[in-house]
């Protein structure tokens, strides 16, 4: 898992609103499992931590008519398109005020151009289809599908990028490989590579091993234009979840995961741009906590 770690260079000074974006995924993410602790939340979630990166980069490369479909990690998708934190959390809480009325919880989300899912793959052949409708009503548009290194023991990935080639849609498939699927290791469930398989079916593939949000839009904004273009692409992040699979069931040694920690996005721009991050960060926190308190004390949805 390790061996997935980007090299760890010194990051780019972001502008304060992609900063600030970050800062309240992971802030949001945190809480969560905090709420969890506390007995205020029911059924389970899986945070982004460490991966917040990957939506805020995207995000500006995306159109409000690009149609997104994200799984069961996916607070960091929906809040890097929508920034509505009080409505994901309501959602979470079952409040008022929330996403879906309460009934769709930490997995299941739906706005216009936007799904999420917790079945692993379900969104492939939805976002090929919603690929293939905007190819003919909307040229130039896109769907974007999230999904990890474990979605690639599923038959719907293999079959979305069948007909994704045969008909060249503008599909984007989005993996986010952070190197563990639940419990097992990439190498002991992934044979081959991602890029191979993409391969097999004549789809392209781009490997990312940056956590530089700055770098990783220059390298991905030609990628980009090529599927509005009618060519489906593979974009791999090689990534690392700091958090445990969901709210408490991390098999992992504990060296491992701190490893994790000192090589991650948020230790090393705070020391590369303190300044800016402590600024930031204090406003991320009190954010989230506002939005807590002000979250919880609505009425049951």
């Amino acid at each position: 898992m390790t061996d997935l770690l980007p090299e760890a260079l010194a990051l780019s000074r972001l502008a304060d609103d992609d900063l600030e974006l970050m800062l309240i995924i992971r802030h949001f993410e945190l809480n969560l499992l905090a709420l969890f602790d506390k007995g205020l939340l029911n059924g389970t979630t899986h945070t982004c931590l460490g991966q917040e990166y990957v939506p805020v980069a995207l995000e500006p490369l995306l159109d409000r008519g690009d149609h997104v479909f994200s799984n069961h990690r996916g607070h960091g998708h929906y809040l890097a398109r929508f920034r509505d934190c009080h409505g994901l959390l309501a959602e979470i809480m079952g409040r008022t005020g929330a996403v879906c009325g309460g009934v769709g919880g930490s997995q299941h989300l739906h706005r216009p151009g936007y799904l999420s899912t917790g079945v692993q793959g379900e969104s492939l052949p939805l976002a090929a289809g919603a690929a293939l409708h905007l190819k003919r009503t909307e040229p130039g548009r896109l769907a974007c599908a999230y999904i990890g290194d474990g979605t690639w023991g599923e038959g719907a990935v293999y079959e979305t990028l069948n007909l994704a080639s045969l008909w060249k849609l503008p599909l984007l498939v989005v993996v986010e490989n952070n190197g563990i699927a639940q419990s097992t290791p990439a190498e002991r469930h992934l044979a081959g590579t991602i890029a191979g398989r993409a391969a097999a079916f004549g789809v392209g593939h781009h490997l990312v091993t940056s956590t530089d949000v700055n770098e990783i839009r220059a390298e991905l904004n030609p990628v980009l234009a090529m599927v509005r273009a009618g060519e489906p692409v593979v974009v791999e992040f090689l990534t690392h979840r700091l958090g445990p699979h969901s709210k408490g069931d991390d098999t992992r040694p504990a060296h491992v995961v701190e490893l994790l920690r000192k090589n991650d996005w948020y230790a090393r721009y705070a020391e590369a741009h303190h300044e800016q991050f402590e600024r930031l960060d204090r406003g991320a926190r009190a954010m989230i906590r506002a939005i807590t308190e002000e979250v919880s004390a609505r009425p049951c949805a």
